[in-house]
């Protein structure tokens, strides 16, 4: 059975395919790769259908080096409930401010378009026409991503 057809929300812990992979291209990097690496891949479908493929690797020194506080805008963005219920709303197929603004839980329509240009000027999201929001294709798999590591 491969790994999307699995019932299981979550993969077996002994399934290091992925782990053992990234090790052996750190190898194959050779000596600038010496202090390791991270990995993060993704094959997702939505429920409004759409599919994504996609995968990132950085090594550590890389990461360890940068600024990041770079990275604090698209962080701060993701610190909100309802900038992540307006994301979640929006990967499942609610694309407009009034389909956004059917769950009363997320605020006025003010509030709404406040939120949808912090996740827009982070990077989250984007505007495709007609007052349509939907996240980057690059941006799918990462946010699912840093709910995963936000969960443990």
């Amino acid at each position: 059975m491969e790994a999307a057809d699995r019932p299981a929300s979550r993969l077996s812990e002994g399934d290091f395919w992925a782990l053992e992979g990234l090790k052996a291209q750190l190898v194959e990097a050779g000596e600038g790769a010496a202090d390791g690496g991270v990995l993060f891949t993704g094959a997702v479908r939505l429920p409004a259908g759409e599919r994504y493929e996609w995968q990132h690797g950085a090594l550590t020194e890389g990461l360890l080096d940068a600024d990041w506080t770079e990275a604090a805008e698209a962080f701060a963005a993701l610190g909100h409930p309802v900038r992540l219920r307006l994301l979640r709303e929006i990967l499942g197929g609610r694309r407009t401010a009034a389909e956004l603004a059917e769950p009363a839980e997320v605020g006025t329509t003010g509030q709404i378009y406040h939120h949808l240009r912090q996740l827009t000027g982070a990077g989250w999201l984007h505007t495709t026409g007609r007052g349509r929001h939907e996240v980057p294709p690059g941006r799918v798999v990462p946010l699912l991503v840093a709910l995963s590591a936000a969960r443990g």
